[in-house]
């Protein structure tokens, strides 16, 4: 797996992060992006993303199920007791992150 994550206009990949899912991909990006954000000090953001299968558990809005659940809990854990960010959806030609993979990775 691999990752990608831009926040305040720095691209930042994530090789070799072992094997998982799409969805395993998915829910570490959002957690990286967190760390990042909380690392650059930053207190009003916005996540984004172009998972529904994790912005809508992130959210709160939409039950976890299976595996996903240990990287909720993880999410959670970084979010602690503050009010958890919002994480919003966009289309994975406006995603920024995916662009940049996408660029490793020509087809």
């Amino acid at each position: 797996m691999e990752l990608a994550v831009v926040a305040a206009g720095q691209t930042c990949i994530v090789r070799d992060l072992g094997l998982g899912t799409s969805e395993d991909a998915e829910w570490l990006a959002l957690i990286y992006a967190l760390r990042t954000v909380q690392t650059l000090g930053r207190v009003d953001f916005v996540l984004l993303g172009d998972a529904l299968s994790v912005i809508g558990p992130a959210m709160g809005t939409v039950r976890c199920r299976g595996q996903a659940i240990r990287h909720l809990r993880d999410y959670q854990a970084i979010v602690g007791n503050t009010r958890a960010p919002p994480v919003r959806y966009i289309k994975r030609t406006q995603n920024l992150a995916g662009i940049a993979l996408a660029h490793l990775h020509p087809r």
